[in-house]
């Protein structure tokens, strides 16, 4: 009789995100024949740019098809080298998009027991990239009304002699919350007290800021640049999601580290996607303040509709393309089916029923209470979605 299937330890306490739950409660709902409208996808609703697919179309027809360098080809890690002011393209690894560029440090650097300090709201896949490395994940919450920044008092709290790593994503997905060079400098004060802790800075929003300048730890910490990884890439600010590329930049022994992790898991980055990359970051720039600017257009569109739904609460991002709000003035109330909405899940699978919209629950990032949208759709899908969404919430009844 044939052995069912037993799941390693280390993936044991992985699960499937929110993301996946709400996208593949939609494509049911779509399939009975709804319309279903996603904000859930924190994908920008561009193309990519023409003269990056023709960079790609000649890398085909010049063959360059081969094995890539582990680490990445020599013409595009010194692009990104040439972005960091003093980086050196042996400081450069380029990976199958940014989050694989975490997975590769944090495979590279942690032991089972250590543990890495996270700010939450968190990106859904972080704590399962440093559970899945053996890691612990130490928690730090930080609050609306604080503009969703991470407290120095609060980090250092959090802080013990296992701590190897303090993970920060600036702007921030979900709540879009900037750090600016002031907070990375207190933060740079906390960790100069431990000393075996290093800063991972997850930057791949950093063209994407309103109002606010960014602020990259690279240039604020240069004294930490012997303890830091920056990870950014091409996806979001290029819409190049699709091509899988992404890039850290670390002193050497750490890039090292992560080369040899990636040697057994991908070989190196698709050669063609590498030639699109290099087109993206050497080529035009002013489309990225087009859409920057068209961005936050639609963030405003969408803080007007949320701000005028009764019951929702909705600090204003400063970043990336997605809000943040808070639901909990409903918890409690009744749809009028007769459900009492209870948890994140339950209001995001109400708003998909009744308002034919996707949204992705709060408790996915680590803040229970609130629901993310991402408004990297067209504004006539914005505008439809929030105003069925108005009407599904207008009809609950409150506790």
């Amino acid at each position: 009789m044939p052995r069912h299937f037993q799941s390693a330890q280390r993936i044991s306490d992985v699960t499937i995100s929110d993301i996946v739950i709400m996208s593949e409660a939609a494509r049911a709902r779509r399939a009975e024949g709804h319309h279903v409208i996603s904000l859930g996808i924190g994908e920008p609703d561009f193309n990519t740019p023409d003269h990056v697919n023709e960079a790609a179309i000649k890398a085909i027809k010049d063959h360059d098809t081969q094995y890539p360098p582990i680490a990445g080809k020599p013409a595009l890690k010194s692009a990104v080298a040439a972005l960091y002011d003093g980086a050196t393209p042996e400081q450069v690894l380029v990976s199958s998009g940014s989050k694989y560029t975490i997975l590769n440090g944090f495979l590279a650097s942690l032991n089972d027991g250590d543990e890495v300090v996270v700010p939450a709201p968190f990106w859904t896949s972080y704590a399962d990239i440093i559970r899945l490395c053996g890691a612990k994940v130490v928690v730090v919450p930080t609050h609306a009304e604080n503009g969703f920044q991470l407290d120095a008092n609060d980090l250092r709290a959090a802080m013990t002699p296992k701590t190897r790593w303090l993970l920060i994503n600036s702007p921030s997905n979900p709540t879009g919350a900037v750090m600016g060079a002031e907070k990375l400098r207190e933060i740079g004060a906390v960790l100069a007290d431990f000393p075996d802790c290093w800063l991972m800075s997850d930057e791949i929003y950093q063209h994407l800021t309103y109002g606010i300048d960014f602020a990259s730890a690279w240039d604020v910490l240069p004294e930490m640049r012997d303890k830091m990884l920056i990870t950014n890439g091409v996806s979001k600010a290029y819409a190049m999601t699709g091509w899988r590329v992404g890039f850290g930049i670390g002193p050497q022994d750490l890039i090292k580290g992560m080369t040899t992790v990636q040697a057994q898991g991908t070989s190196g980055t698709c050669s063609i996607a590498q030639a699109a990359a290099l087109a993206a970051l050497t080529g035009p720039q002013d489309l990225l303040e087009d859409r920057r600017q068209s961005f936050l257009e639609r963030r405003d569109l969408v803080l007007n509709h949320l701000h005028a739904m009764d019951g929702i609460t909705t600090p204003t991002p400063e970043g990336a393309f997605y809000t943040f709000s808070s639901w909990q003035d409903l918890k409690g109330g009744m749809t009028p089916d007769g459900k009492t909405l209870e948890t994140d899940r339950d209001f995001c699978q109400y708003i998909l029923e009744a308002a034919n919209t996707t949204i992705i629950p709060g408790t996915g990032f680590a803040a229970e209470g609130h629901f993310r949208i991402s408004y990297a759709s067209s504004v006539e899908d914005l505008n439809q979605a929030l105003t069925q969404m108005a009407a599904a919430i207008a009809a609950i009844k409150r506790p």
